[in-house]
C-alpha cells in the first residue's frame, strides 16, 4: 500500500463540495476599489484575514503569499494567457487568484477551508471586480475531485493547474488529479523545495523515488526556480520551489500493455525496500523469468529504473502470468 493511497484516504473525509459564485458576490459588494487590478500585499492580506476572522492553520497547510512579484512570477512561469482555463487548488486569501485573473484567464478555485472559500469572491469583487465573472469558487477537498463532481473542464481539450499547494498533501493532490483528469495538460505549482526536488528527480539520484517515477508515467516535470520564505505569512520553516509539468503529447507516453495500477504496484514494491536489489524486493511480486524477459538486470535497485523500464517489467510479468 503506497503513502499516496494512505494520504488520499485520510484526506478524503473532508466536506462535500459546494460552490460559490464570484459574480453574484461581486455585484452586491460595497467594498470596491478604484485600483482595479491591484494585487495583494502584506497589509492587504492581514486586513482581509482580520476582517474575515481567518487565521492560517497548520491543518490545511496555509501560508499566504504576500508579495505581488512572486505570484506574477508563478503565472509567468505557467504561461497562462487570456485563452486559458485554469484550476487553482488552495487559493487561500486570493493572492495567486488575482494574478491569474489579471491575465484574462477563466478559472475555478478549489478551497477546502469554508471561511476562506466564502471570503474569496468578496476579495475578487473588491480588488478586481471586472474579473468576477471569470471565477468560480468550489468548496471541496482536492483529493475528492473528479470529472463527475467538477465538470468545469469537461469541454476543454486541455487545462492547466496553477497553485501554491499545501506542503503536506502536494504529491497526493498532483497524482490524483493527473489520474482522474486526462485533460490536465500542465501544471505550475509552488511546493516545499524538498518535494519539488523529488518530483523532478531523475533515475540514479538519491532523491529519486515513487513520486518521481509515477509523475514520469504522465509527463515531464522540472524545477524552475526557488522561492524565499519572506514572501509568505506566516513564514514557513522550509524553502519553497516551483515545479513545471507538461503531460506527454499523444504517442509520447510509455507504451504499456499493463495497466497503470500494475506498473504503480511494482514501483511501490521496488521503493518499499529501497536498499534491496530488484530480485530481493520483487521476488514475491513477479514470476520467475520476469527480469530475463524484460531484459533488466535483477541486481539493480529500483532507484536506477526509468518509468519505461518499470513498464517493461510489468509487461513481462503479465505475459508470464502474474
Amino acid at each position: 500500500m503506497s503513502a499516496h493511497d494512505d494520504e488520499q484516504r485520510a484526506a478524503a473525509t473532508a466536506d462535500a463540495a459546494t460552490t460559490t459564485s464570484a459574480t453574484s458576490t461581486a455585484a452586491t459588494s460595497t467594498e470596491t476599489t478604484s485600483a482595479a487590478g491591484h494585487l495583494l500585499g502584506a497589509a492587504d492580506i492581514r486586513r482581509i484575514a482580520a476582517d474575515a476572522g481567518i487565521s492560517p492553520t497548520k491543518k490545511f497547510g496555509q501560508n499566504f503569499v504576500i508579495d505581488p512579484g512572486t505570484v506574477r512570477r508563478i503565472v509567468r512561469e505557467a504561461g497562462v494567457g487570456a485563452d486559458d482555463h485554469v484550476l487553482e487548488v488552495g487559493p487561500g486569501l486570493g493572492s495567486l487568484t488575482l494574478a491569474i485573473l489579471e491575465t484574462g484567464a477563466q478559472m475555478t478555485a478549489v478551497e477546502i477551508d469554508p471561511p476562506v472559500a466564502q471570503r474569496l469572491p468578496r476579495t475578487i469583487g473588491e480588488f478586481m471586480p471586472q474579473a468576477a465573472d471569470r471565477l468560480r469558487v468550489v468548496r471541496a477537498d482536492a483529493l475528492t475531485l473528479a470529472p463527475q463532481n467538477l465538470p468545469d473542464f469537461a469541454d476543454d481539450a486541455s487545462f492547466t493547474l496553477v497553485a501554491n499547494l499545501p506542503y503536506n498533501v502536494a504529491t497526493p493532490i498532483l497524482l490524483t488529479l493527473l489520474e482522474r483528469f486526462d485533460n490536465l495538460g500542465s501544471f505550475l505549482v509552488m511546493v516545499q523545495k524538498e518535494v519539488a526536488d523529488r518530483l523532478s528527480a531523475r533515475p540514479g539520484s538519491k532523491i529519486y523515488g515513487t513520486p518521481s517515477v509515477k509523475l514520469a508515467w504522465y509527463g515531464v516535470a522540472k524545477s524552475v526556480g526557488t522561492i524565499g520564505r519572506n514572501v509568505f505569512w506566516p513564514a514557513p520553516n522550509v524553502d519553497s520551489a516551483l515545479v513545471r509539468f507538461d503531460r506527454y503529447a499523444p504517442g509520447e507516453a510509455p507504451a504499456a500493455k499493463s495497466s497503470r495500477e500494475d506498473v504503480f504496484a511494482l514501483i511501490d514494491a521496488a521503493f518499499g525496500q529501497r536498499r534491496k536489489t530488484l530480485h530481493a524486493a520483487l521476488k514475491k511480486v513477479v514470476p520467475e523469468g520476469t527480469f530475463e524477459k524484460a531484459g533488466i538486470d535483477a541486481t539493480r535497485r529500483g532507484e536506477t529504473l526509468t518509468v519505461d523500464e518499470f513498464v517493461r517489467l510489468a509487461d513481462a510479468a503479465k505475459e508470464l502470468g502474474a
